[in-house]
């Protein structure tokens, strides 16, 4: 059993010789950049997150860059980074060459201490099982809050038709449709995530707004058999593209079924057309990610998906 991790452990020394500031939210590449080295080292050489993952969630009206991230330097060359991007969770990276001085350590300090000071009770971060991350959170006090898994079809399966009920159409949705698909989601991932309720104008940063963004990249289910059609069941699709490879993965980001509308084969059908949408623009590989908190692993296996990486979420107490 983990203790919290008090006051006291908040206040680290900066190596010798390195600076720290906030980024702005023109380094935004720089972040990326930290994280798709420290990932490459760690998952043979492939990389889960874009540029734009990291422009979405700094450009949402409530990250502040300025309060919310910090860089350490060498000199002018920014050599590891962290943000709190939301109260309970963040990201931190350090290049490659400068591990082992310490700077890990006291990027997970200042982002413990800026959860504190923000009122939060506990503060994380994903890193993927048996990393050099992993492996130091867990020696800092840090314990498993959940467990997640990125999950790819095999090369050439697909995921087996799924017939839609009677009356039912599954495609892409309607600017008009864009609050409904939001509180499609979020009635969704709050029966299971513990956190306030996402503002459209948040949703409307990482998704919307997010750079690559097309419209046909928001797939719904819509029920027309009654006499206003409804939206009950959500994918929302992003393509990945490695910058070293140019290798494309089409991903499911997040997929949400209405909770009176489950066991119908929604999500499924769901599936197959995000996986062909994205087929018909030359895309033939896919992938998603689910945590132990959504009890969904078990549709991605039947369907013919395969775990690819673990990844744990390790958090610390901060009631100390």
């Amino acid at each position: 059993m983990f203790g919290p991790v008090t006051a006291r452990d908040d206040h680290p020394e900066l190596p010798a010789g390195l600076t720290s500031r906030p980024l702005t939210l023109a380094e935004a590449r720089v972040a990326y950049e930290l994280l798709a080295a420290e990932q490459r080292l760690e998952l043979d050489g492939r990389v889960e997150i874009e540029e734009a993952d990291v422009v979405g969630d700094w450009q949402r009206p409530s990250f502040d860059v300025a309060t919310r991230t910090i860089g350490v330097l060498d000199g002018d060359r920014v050599v590891g980074y962290a943000e709190l991007t939301y109260d309970e969770r963040g990201e931190a990276a350090v290049e490659p060459s400068y591990r082992g001085r310490g700077i890990g350590t006291w990027l997970a300090a200042w982002m413990r201490r800026t959860a504190r000071e923000r009122g939060s009770e506990i503060v994380g971060m994903p890193v993927p099982e048996g990393s050099a991350g992993d492996r130091l959170l867990t020696a800092l006090g840090y314990h498993v809050r959940w467990t997640s898994w990125v999950l790819h079809l095999p090369a050439g399966a697909r995921v087996p038709e799924r017939d839609l009920p009677a009356g039912h159409v599954v495609r892409a949705a309607r600017p008009e449709e864009h609050e409904v698909v939001h509180d499609v989601i979020e009635d969704a991932f709050l029966e299971w995530s513990e956190r306030e309720r996402e503002p459209m104008s948040e949703f409307r940063a990482t998704v919307l707004e997010r750079p690559g963004f097309e419209p046909w990249h928001l797939r719904v289910v819509v029920d027309e058999t009654g006499e206003q059609p409804q939206v009950v069941a959500v994918a929302v699709v992003q393509i990945f593209v490695d910058e070293q490879s140019g290798a494309r993965d089409a991903y499911i980001a997040r997929l949400a079924t209405r909770r009176d509308r489950r066991g119908e084969g929604l999500a499924q059908a769901l599936m197959v057309d995000s996986f062909a949408a994205a087929r018909e623009r030359g895309v033939e590989t896919a992938g998603l990610n689910t945590d132990s908190r959504t009890g969904a692993l078990g549709l991605y296996l039947k369907v013919g998906m395969q775990v690819t990486e673990n990844w744990v979420h390790r958090a610390a107490h901060l009631n100390g």
